[in-house]
């Protein structure tokens, strides 16, 4: 995105150059950079602002009532990028470290409270062609699932999750059988040349329900 695409939303959004900052999570001098060319517009300052533009012309066109963002509430989450994901892995548990990952900006609208990371997709196993797939570069937003909910049945019609595996490492895949008694469950990739597979929640650090997912907008 250039400087006058991003100015150019921003004006159509109505938004000042200081309320558009706060919504961010930057402050005014940064925005005013990005709007005279000065410096580069972070990618997911991007999606961020591309997709509040997508949200209020659906809005528009759901209703005849106008749409305020100056007011709007923001979330700002963690991201573990392609390159941090090795560091996450031995970091999750340090706040410290989740403190220093880059964030990426959400609308406070999310209907379940509870602790969110996004993660950038690696690879093409959950690629198939489909709608469903998520692409290599994907900014997946996930829920932390809590340890104690791991008893119940994991696996349910279409749901995907991100498992942050102790030896395996960061994996975007659909659980497809939980067997709860020996606390085993069964990872599907959409792309059909990968094989499931199995593993033992006990090898299981962190587990995440994906919520939403950002695509940039030249890809389908």
């Amino acid at each position: 995105m250039n400087y006058l695409e991003f100015k150019e939303i921003r004006k159509k959004l109505k938004m000042k150059q200081a309320d558009i900052a706060k919504s961010i999570g930057v402050g005014t001098r940064a925005v005013q950079y990005w709007e005279k060319g000065e410096r580069k517009i972070p990618e997911t300052t991007a999606y961020f602002i591309t997709n509040l533009l997508e949200e209020q012309e659906k809005k528009l066109n759901d209703s005849a009532s106008p749409v305020v963002f100056s007011n709007l509430k923001i979330m700002n989450v963690p991201l573990a990028n392609q390159y941090a994901q090795a560091g996450y892995l031995h970091s999750f548990a340090d706040e410290e470290y989740i403190e220093s990952l880059p964030t990426i900006p959400f609308t406070d609208d999310i209907e379940h409270r509870g602790e969110y990371m996004c993660f950038e997709v690696k690879g093409d196993s959950m690629d198939n062609g489909s709608y469903e797939s998520y692409l290599e570069g994907d900014i997946i937003l996930c829920r932390n699932i809590r340890q104690d909910y791991w008893m119940s049945k994991l696996h349910y019609d279409k749901w995907d999750f991100v498992i942050v595996h102790k030896e395996k490492g960061i994996l975007v895949k659909r659980i497809v059988n939980h067997d709860v008694e020996r606390g085993i469950i069964t990872l599907h990739s959409l792309n059909e040349y990968y094989d499931d597979f199995e593993i033992h929640l006990e090898d299981v650090a962190k587990l995440f329900n994906i919520i939403s997912t950002r695509r940039k907008n030249n890809r389908r």
